[in-house]
């Protein structure tokens, strides 16, 4: 399970597999990508409001921006400008979209205005002058552009917009300090606005609409889903998939997690995917896996959700099915091979046993000169196409990465934060309330899974009389919170 990662935006290509009852219909051209469809309908509507703006209006951005803020007219002439506005701003190509940018943050608070409010705060004789200095100072504070954010909120699909355009100040604002205050600016409100209380929580399922599920597949970050077919097996009857919407955006998740209903933990993700299993009967199943989360929407990073959803999901599993009594991940570890490749590349000595060297140098190919060291002997093997399918060198590499792989999740701290777990995912992870269960090799046997973790994942444990706890801890001490098996391991000790 990934740590909330935000998905690129759409536009979703055409299923390479598309199988199934879903379309697209054999021999069908392809679909129009989603983001296509939603631009060139709302640029429709927003062009309909925006030709009632009188001519006189037709002005530089500059002077548009002003239009809207002296408020002329009644709510269906303000609606109709930011329409105007918006519709202005999709039609530029990037350059222009930064300068639109940099043209509204620079709408920003009187320095005169802000400067006399101080002062009247300062000189406030009495209890009830201070009040009302430090209100106006209040207002004075806000920046105007703030409004002309909040305009974009009435216009159809405002919201949506909003989210984009942090999506895209987040992509060019690098060091610009307008940008940055404005970008700044915008993620307070969208967090005001999308705080978990107005969220809500729908199951996604194969009956859902056919657009929905199209976006599902194009936001999928952790496991791609390959076909219809995979998705189809994804929603079957041991499955569930979860996500938040927001009632402004009633079509677009937010944030969405699959769920596989097994029994006992699993630990291979190619097995839990697999097309040809047998569909359990989900009465059966003793334990919930959490095998992806995925972030929809990139301009609502930083925003939180997926400490809420998986709470949320925990407790509609256990009121739906009773059985289950154990609330798991199967996470990847995205950070552990670079931080391995960093350590056998110092050859610390202590990095693996002498039993371990002896082991890994047995193990090493005998095509390839024999190595000098035991972290050559590893690296070699890691090197090595197919490795995890020689029993061999499986069983000489298991418990070096197991036991290192402990290590990095339990003892690693960020370069930001002491307290905090070097592995993104850990972090999600453990500042939820989850603890470090069990670390399962070649689970992940995919290309990714090479790359990123030398095919290990881990499963975080959900133990809903424990998240409190376990929360408190790490938030509170930095306490990371594992298994007495994986703790023995982080520890050097088999």
């Amino acid at each position: 399970m990934s740590e909330i990662v935000a998905t690129p935006p759409i536009p979703i290509p055409p299923l390479a597999k598309a199988s199934g009852t879903k379309p697209p219909a054999a021999g069908a051209p392809a679909p129009i990508g989603l983001f296509d469809r939603a631009i060139r309908r709302i640029t429709s509507v927003w062009r309909e409001m925006a030709s009632s703006v009188t001519s006189e209006e037709d002005e530089d951005i500059a002077a548009q921006m002003r239009s809207c803020l002296d408020g002329k007219g009644g709510e269906v002439s303000a609606r109709n400008r930011a329409a105007k506005l918006a519709q202005a701003y999709l039609a530029l190509d990037e350059a222009g979209q930064i300068e639109f940018l940099r043209t509204l943050a620079g709408f920003d608070s009187d320095r005169e205005a802000v400067s006399g409010a101080f002062g009247a705060v300062q000189k406030a004789a009495n209890p009830a002058e201070l009040a009302s200095a430090k209100a106006k100072l209040r207002r004075v504070l806000e920046p105007p552009r703030m409004r002309l954010l909040t305009q974009f909120t009435t216009i159809p699909d405002g919201m949506k917009f909003l989210v984009d355009l942090r999506a895209f100040l987040l992509a060019v604002r690098k060091d610009d300090p307008l940008l940055g205050a404005l970008e700044a600016d915008l993620k307070g409100l969208l967090a005001n606005w999308f705080d978990v209380g107005f969220l809500e929580l729908r199951r996604i399922d194969w009956a859902s609409p056919a657009a929905l599920l199209e976006k599902l597949v194009g936001y999928e970050a952790v496991h791609e889903i390959r076909s219809w077919r995979d998705l189809k097996d994804r929603l079957d009857s041991d499955r569930r998939c979860y996500a938040f919407f927001h009632p402004r955006m009633p079509d677009e998740p937010l944030i969405f997690v699959e769920v596989a209903l097994v029994q006992g933990l699993a630990g291979s993700v190619q097995r839990l995917l697999d097309q040809k299993a047998p569909v359990l009967d989900p009465r059966s199943s003793d334990t919930a896996i959490f095998y992806s989360i995925s972030n929809c929407q990139r301009g609502l990073s930083g925003i939180s959700f997926g400490n809420f959803l998986i709470k949320r999901v925990v407790e509609v599993l256990s009121h739906e099915f009773r059985n289950l009594k154990t609330f798991a991940t199967l996470s990847p570890i995205p950070g552990f091979r670079t931080w391995l490749e960093r350590k056998l590349k110092d050859a610390d000595a202590a990095l693996i046993s002498d039993e371990e060297a002896t082991s890994l140098r047995t193990a090493a190919p005998g095509d390839l000169p024999a190595p000098e060291t035991a972290a050559e002997a590893l690296a070699i093997i890691l090197g090595r196409r197919g490795w995890y399918r020689d029993p061999v060198m499986l069983r000489a590499v298991e418990p070096v990465l197991t036991r290192l792989c402990a290590a990095y999740l339990l003892n690693e701290a960020a370069a930001s934060n002491p307290r905090r777990a070097r592995d993104p995912v850990a972090h999600f992870h453990l500042s939820n309330g989850a603890r470090v269960e069990r670390i399962n090799m070649a689970a992940d046997t995919s290309e990714k899974g090479l790359k990123e973790s030398a095919t290990l994942m881990v499963n975080y444990l959900y133990d809903p009389a424990r998240i409190e706890d376990y929360h408190e801890d790490y938030a509170g001490e930095g306490k990371r919170n594992a298994s007495t098996t994986v703790r023995r391991m982080a520890r050097g000790r088999a």
